[in-house]
């Protein structure tokens, strides 16, 4: 894995990105599809810890000087690759935990809403899903997680506002689970995980089933008719101006 390190602590596999932004590009995307590969086959990992190497960004979001230029063909190939990255995670039948250092942005928070918990460190740190002021809706696996996690008025809220959230806000929400400081969040994020792993692995996985059985159901009902709208609104001409003001912040 090229832009992520893998290491195991008291049997629960600990992958920190290392780059700063953490941006989301094919090659990440195949990284993820690794990690999750070896922490379900990997019968000594009880579980997983996501977290960032830089306190600034957990992730930005697309890594859009990459991906802005792909042509819809190839755009294409990429967003469904990372919808159904994102379903890999959300269903990994080990319990996961983003610890998040850093800003979770974008295609940031839709990674971060993927795992089964969120621990975020005090601070100025920010997540949010601005998806509506770049003219796209939100891709449809986020939204039915964030639906199922927070519920329809705050994420009506999130959705609709476009905006960025601090840590108290994001726990009240629902967003995340847990403020720690940040010396502590790495520590606290793995032991959280190895508790509820070493408690029992195989009643977790039939509870997680359970938990998530129902929005893989409705995400699966819809999504390539949603993919379609997404890509479409992703090629509109108003959105590649949007876009193309949103690249020049990177």
């Amino acid at each position: 894995m090229k832009f992520i390190d893998l290491k195991y602590q008291d049997h629960v596999a600990v992958a920190t990105f290392n780059r700063t932004t953490n941006t989301i590009n094919a090659q990440l995307v195949a990284d993820l599809e690794e990690l999750v590969q070896t922490a379900r086959k990997k019968s000594a990992a009880i579980g997983l810890v996501v977290t960032g190497g830089s306190e600034k960004f957990f992730s930005m979001g697309f890594d859009l000087p990459e991906i802005f230029p792909l042509s819809r063909e190839e755009f294409t190939v990429f967003f469904k690759r990372f919808n159904r990255l994102c379903l890999d995670l959300f269903t990994l039948s080990k319990p996961t935990m983003a610890a998040i250092p850093g800003h979770a942005v974008a295609g940031g928070n839709i990674l971060a809403l993927c795992f089964d918990y969120r621990f975020i460190a005090a601070g100025h740190k920010l997540m949010g899903l601005n998806e509506i002021k770049l003219g796209v809706p939100l891709p449809y696996v986020c939204d039915c997680m964030l639906r199922n996690q927070i519920g329809y008025r705050h994420a009506r809220t999130v959705a609709d506002s476009g905006d960025f959230f601090k840590p108290p806000q994001l726990l009240e929400m629902g967003m995340i689970d847990r403020i720690l400081k940040p010396h502590r969040l790495l520590p606290e994020a793995v032991r959280h995980v190895r508790r509820i792993g070493e408690t029992s692995l195989p009643a977790f996985t039939m509870i997680k089933r359970n938990r998530v059985e129902k929005v893989v159901a409705e995400i699966a009902e819809q999504l390539e008719a949603r993919e379609e709208i997404f890509v479409d609104s992703w090629y509109s001409d108003e959105t590649r101006k949007r876009l193309q003001q949103a690249m020049e912040k990177f």
